[in-house]
């Protein structure tokens, strides 16, 4: 049975207090991280981080006398596994933002908030603060139609029992793939403008009776 040398390590927090004058907020935590002093330092042993190791090594009493085994990163601290899974869910996110743009026209509110982010996300990995939300937030946006799949398939189904020029197809012989593709078609050329103007007409109307209402009751 083969020999490791391995070296376990948990981070203790070491803790002050401190008084600092600044102009906001942001100023004062600026002025603590960077403060340098920590002669009235304290210990808190009761925070103390997880056991996690930090160094392997092949053979008895190895430590530091050779090169290295790679450590599961399993074993890595808690903190060290969830940044690197963050970068991970950056990097998706950053694709599902390219891919999005690329086929469709996104939801401002959306496109707002995933650029936000991925800068922020990318300031986390650099060490640097985080940026402003954008000032002018987009209005919020409500979908009042989804086109699903599978109810396409329903309609398929009716289609083809209720029209004889398609007497040689079979709902079956329909692919998920050529449903698919059809969904995204209609999607994305056709035109909703009319319905969506209708809609927002009659928002305008149900919002106007109900503020006659709140008025005429006060």
């Amino acid at each position: 049975m083969p020999d490791f040398t391995i070296v376990t390590t948990y981070h203790l927090p070491v803790f002050r207090h401190r008084t600092y004058q600044a102009d906001s907020l942001d100023e004062a935590c600026r002025a603590a991280i960077e403060d340098d002093s920590w002669d009235i330092a304290e210990k808190d042993v009761d925070s103390s981080g997880a056991i996690h190791i930090t160094g392997i090594w092949d053979g008895a009493h190895a430590a530091y006398a050779g090169p290295p085994i790679q450590i599961p990163q399993q074993f890595d601290e808690p903190v060290q596994r969830r940044a690197r899974h963050f970068e991970i869910l950056l990097g998706l996110l950053k694709i599902l933002f390219d891919d999005v743009r690329a086929t469709r026209p996104p939801s401002p509110d959306w496109l707002a908030r995933s650029t936000w982010a991925i800068a922020r996300g990318e300031a986390i990995l650099a060490g640097d603060p985080d940026p402003e939300e954008p000032i002018d937030q987009p209005q919020p946006s409500h979908v009042m139609v989804r086109l699903q799949e599978d109810r396409v398939r329903d309609a398929i189904t009716a289609v083809l029992e209720a029209d004889p020029s398609f007497k040689a197809v079979r709902p079956a012989a329909v692919t998920n793939d050529e449903v698919h593709a059809a969904c995204l078609s209609i999607a994305t050329t056709m035109d909703f403008s009319d319905v969506v103007r209708n809609a927002e007409f009659q928002a305008a109307l149900l919002a106007i009776r109900s503020a006659h209402r709140r008025l005429a009751s006060d």
